[in-house]
C-alpha cells in the first residue's frame, strides 16, 4: 500500500472525495497524530486534514481531472477564436500586458499555457503567496504590465465563521498587502493598473478595499483554476474606450458572482487602424 507523503495526490473521505488535492506538507502534532496540509489540483484552495481522513487518489482520477481542465481550456479557446474579428490584417491590435503572480508552480505552468493558447501578452511568475508583497514592486518595474493577477491558494481556517478576521484566512493577508504595494507603485507611475486578487474563499471585501478591481470570493466559496485567467483575458481583449464589468463575462466563470466580483475597469486593448 502506498504511503501518504509530500507530493502524493489524495481526496478527503469526510468530504465525499469531492476535491483532488496534492499533499503540500505533513505536520507531526504533539499528540503523535499527523495533520496534512493540502493544495487543490484544479481548485485554488489550501486546506488541512488529519492523515487518517485521506485516501490516495488513483492515476485514473488524476488523468480525469487533467482531461476536464484541458477541455475547459479548449472550450474557452474555441469560443474566443469564433468571436474574433476577421479583419485583423487591416488592424494592429495590442492587447493588454498581463503580469500574473501565482503561488503554485503547477498552476503557473498551466496559466502560461492558457495565455499562450489565447495569444495574450502575459508573463507568469511562480511566487509563494507570502513572498508576493515583497516581490511585486520589482516585477512591476521590470514588466510594466496593464493587468496584474495576484493569486495562488487560500481558504478559511474556521469555515463559516470570523468572516471579518483576516487571520482566519490562509493567504488573504498576503494578497491584500500585495494589492496595496501595487497601488502605491501605480500612484507614482500613473499606469492605472487593473488588478485581480484572491483565490478560494478569499477575504473579498478587504481585497477590494485594498484597491483591487476584481477579487474573490464574495460568497466564500471555492473558485476554479481558470477564474482569475478569465478576468485577465477579458480585460486584456476589451477596447481601452470600453468599461468592462463582471456582467460582461459572468457566464465564463464557474460560479458567477458568488466566486468573483468587483467594480470593473477600462479595457486594455489598443487598436490601430492601418
Amino acid at each position: 500500500m502506498r504511503e501518504i507523503k509530500k507530493g502524493v495526490l489524495v481526496t478527503r473521505k469526510s468530504h465525499g472525495h469531492d476535491i483532488l488535492f496534492k499533499v503540500k506538507k505533513i505536520i507531526k502534532l504533539s499528540n503523535g497524530k499527523k495533520l496534512v496540509i493540502l493544495k487543490g489540483i484544479n481548485i485554488r484552495i489550501e486546506a488541512d486534514a488529519p492523515i487518517e481522513d485521506l485516501k490516495i487518489a488513483s492515476k485514473e482520477e488524476h488523468n480525469r481531472c487533467e482531461k476536464e481542465l484541458q477541455e475547459r481550456i479548449n472550450k474557452s479557446f474555441i469560443k474566443e477564436k469564433t468571436t474574433s474579428k476577421n479583419n485583423r490584417s487591416k488592424e494592429l491590435v495590442n492587447t493588454g500586458r498581463i503580469l500574473h503572480l501565482d503561488g503554485d508552480r503547477k498552476y503557473s505552468e498551466k496559466s502560461s499555457m492558457y495565455y499562450k493558447k489565447m495569444g495574450l501578452n502575459a508573463i507568469v511568475k511562480n511566487i509563494p503567496e507570502y513572498k508576493q508583497p515583497r516581490a511585486v514592486n520589482r516585477l512591476l518595474e521590470i514588466y510594466n504590465p496593464d493587468i496584474l493577477i495576484i493569486t495562488g491558494h487560500d481558504g478559511m481556517i474556521k469555515n463559516g465563521a470570523r468572516y471579518r478576521d483576516v487571520l482566519n484566512y490562509r493567504n488573504s493577508r498576503h494578497f491584500i498587502e500585495t494589492v496595496k504595494e501595487a497601488r502605491k507603485y501605480d500612484e507614482t507611475h500613473g499606469k492605472k493598473l487593473v488588478i485581480f486578487a484572491g483565490a478560494c474563499q478569499s477575504y473579498f471585501e478587504a481585497l477590494m478595499d485594498a484597491g483591487a478591481n476584481f477579487a474573490s470570493s464574495p460568497a466564500r466559496i471555492l473558485i476554479d483554476f481558470l477564474d482569475p485567467l478569465v478576468v485577465a483575458k477579458n480585460v486584456a481583449i476589451t477596447d481601452k474606450n470600453k468599461y468592462i464589468t463582471i456582467d460582461d463575462f459572468v457566464d465564463e466563470l464557474r460560479d458567477g458572482k458568488k466566486g468573483i466580483n468587483g467594480l470593473g475597469a477600462r479595457g486594455k486593448k489598443n487598436v490601430i487602424i492601418l
